[in-house]
């Protein structure tokens, strides 16, 4: 099994096409289990924010496991493969874990070096494991960039001279506007992860007044309770759009939540929901400024320095390294123990043997005589197979499992696999976390393959 992400972003699609593709979280669950009835998907876990859609698998083989994914993705978002396959970008094995730490450091985003992709990453990790959809591949991949982001952000200044979309946002459509944000009366609709980065970026920033609606009018009042807000009722939204000066939507409503905005003076609207909560067309109203996903995409400019870019990159680059070593290792293991229990099979069947030859031999003798057998074929083993650990944690180290089965005839199968791939280093429950080469296997069977 190898990593493989098929995604489409802010910088390949249209928002348009991105509204279709996104995928709402109580949908989630339901594209796993498409997913993972593909033959050649083994694990997988969905990432969905408001300027990507990525699919991140475990696959046995990466065209199958390409077509795969591509065709669930499509079905999921209503449109014809064709459409969907130009704004489409793959990365597969070691390009599939650069990408992966990239987005984690966010080297990636649509603002470089702004932090909460990497609270999206979690959250799709645990709603992915709440439905056992990882597998060991996915558990070390998620894990380890998780733990790749938070060390390019403490070891680099990248932090310091990114920004989130919310910040950046703000400081673009309040120059345009020329409203000040310590004057202005900000409407916050929607509590979910935007929705509090959007209140907790504008109490940093000294708003004059904060209001927070969402539907679910508990979740709307611990979110303004935090930053000294007040909420209100979704039903007084329109009132409300009526007296404020900036105006933030960021819900996951499948249909416009604002399609007309009553006349005043100078309006700034940030739709930061995919799909697109304000109607487009506003944008053409006198007095208003409406930032969308699309039009920041546009206008946001990196102010990281070059130098912090470079020392992450350089991170990346490192880490890389080491999963591709893991997973090397990972290849190798079930190699191991199929030699292994090989060799036990070998030992013993010839101590039936001399059981049958000579009956008469002491317990005591025979037993001694079994642990020395067992002593020399260990001793045996012993540098060889650490030695070809060695060899296939290298770049090319995949030869040495194909080499070590063909001299000794070893049949590997998928239960040996996942029972012999090493734990994930950064999990520690590995008793709980099936490979996906053995969910597969169990597909087959069911199957009757």
């Amino acid at each position: 099994m190898n990593p493989l992400i098929v995604g489409v972003s802010y910088r390949t699609a249209p928002v348009s096409l991105l509204e279709k593709v996104s995928v709402p979280p109580g949908d989630v669950p339901a594209l796993l289990a498409g997913l993972l009835a593909q033959h050649s998907v083994g694990e997988a876990i969905v990432l969905s924010t408001c300027n990507r859609v990525e699919i991140y698998a475990a696959v046995s083989a990466f065209h199958a496991g390409l077509s795969e994914v591509s065709a669930v993705l499509a079905a999921h978002a209503g449109v014809e493969l064709d459409d969907l396959v130009d704004h489409l970008y793959v990365r597969y094995d070691d390009e599939a874990v650069r990408h992966a730490y990239r987005l984690a450091s966010g080297l990636d985003s649509m603002v470089v070096g702004e932090a909460q992709i990497l609270g999206q990453l979690r959250d799709a990790y645990g709603v992915a494991t709440a439905a056992d959809a990882p597998g060991r591949v996915l558990h070390e991949l998620l894990q380890t960039a998780l733990r790749v982001g938070k060390r390019v952000h403490a070891e680099t200044g990248i932090d310091r001279a990114g920004q989130s979309v919310v910040s950046a946002a703000l400081e673009i459509g309040t120059e345009e506007s020329g409203l000040s944000l310590e004057d202005a009366r900000v409407l916050v609709i929607g509590a979910g992860a935007m929705g509090a980065l959007a209140c907790a970026t504008l109490n940093r920033l000294g708003v004059g007044q904060l209001m927070v609606a969402n539907r679910s009018m508990p979740k709307a009042l611990r979110l303004a309770k935090a930053y000294g807000g007040a909420a209100i009722d979704f039903s007084a939204v329109p009132g409300a759009i009526e007296g404020a000066d900036i105006v933030i939507s960021a819900t996951a409503s499948s249909g416009y939540v604002i399609t007309e905005l009553p006349a005043r003076g100078h309006r700034l609207v940030l739709d930061l929901a995919v799909p697109r909560d304000v109607d487009p067309a506003l944008a053409d109203q006198p007095g208003v400024i409406l930032l969308d996903i699309e039009r920041l995409g546009v206008a946001l400019t990196g102010a990281q320095s070059a130098s912090d870019v470079a020392a992450a990159e350089d991170i990346v680059a490192e880490e890389v390294g080491a999963y591709a070593a893991w997973l090397r290792g990972a290849e190798i293991a079930p190699t191991v123990a199929a030699l292994r229990a090989r060799a036990d099979d070998v030992v013993a069947s010839e101590l039936r043997k001399l059981s049958q030859r000579r009956p008469d031999l002491p317990d005591e003798l025979r037993a001694e005589v079994a642990r020395t057998v067992h002593r020399v074929v260990q001793q045996l083993l012993h540098q060889p197979t650490v030695r070809v650990r060695q060899l296939a944690a290298e770049p090319g180290g995949e030869q040495y499992a194909a080499l070590v089965r063909e001299l000794f005839a070893l049949d590997v199968t998928t239960d040996s696999v996942a029972q012999a791939l090493p734990a994930s280093g950064g999990c520690g429950r590995e008793d709980s976390h099936q490979e996906g080469s053995r969910r597969e296997g169990g597909r087959r069977e069911e199957a009757g393959q």
